[in-house]
């Protein structure tokens, strides 16, 4: 089957692939050669691409999940391959969103915070098992 990844800015990846596995809103799922057809709204995870006997991890930070005809697209707000990742980065982020959450200032905005946490965490996951 045939994966392409493809952000607002640029397609992050766009080659054959064996196997995908994904986390939509309602869990996590995967899709092999011949499966039939699914869309699937996605929620901020880790995108696991199969290529014989390589992995591949992806962030998808939300986004859409099509496949059809053996051919697989996802649309997503922002996403990159897990071996780019600035692990220091990430840590700091995680380490900033984690601060702001044990605020009690009731000014900050928890949800911001929290997708902020999440976005760190999914990056570091992606990351860390690249390697």
């Amino acid at each position: 089957m045939h994966l392409k990844i493809i952000t607002h800015e640029n397609i992050i990846f766009d080659e054959d692939v064996s196997e995908v596995y994904s986390k939509g809103l309602e869990g996590e799922f995967g899709i092999l050669n011949g499966h039939e057809p699914i869309m699937s709204a996605l929620d901020i995870g880790v995108t696991k691409v199969v290529q014989k006997d390589e992995t591949k991890l992806f962030t998808t930070m939300g986004g859409l999940l099509q496949f059809k005809d053996d051919e697989a697209i996802i649309l997503t707000d922002a996403g990159e391959y897990g071996g780019d990742i600035d692990v220091a980065r990430a840590k700091e982020a995680k380490a900033r969103a984690e601060a702001r959450l044990n605020e009690v200032d009731a000014s900050i905005d928890a949800k911001r915070a929290e997708a902020a946490l999440a976005r760190a965490m999914v990056r570091l996951k992606a990351a860390l098992k690249n390697t």
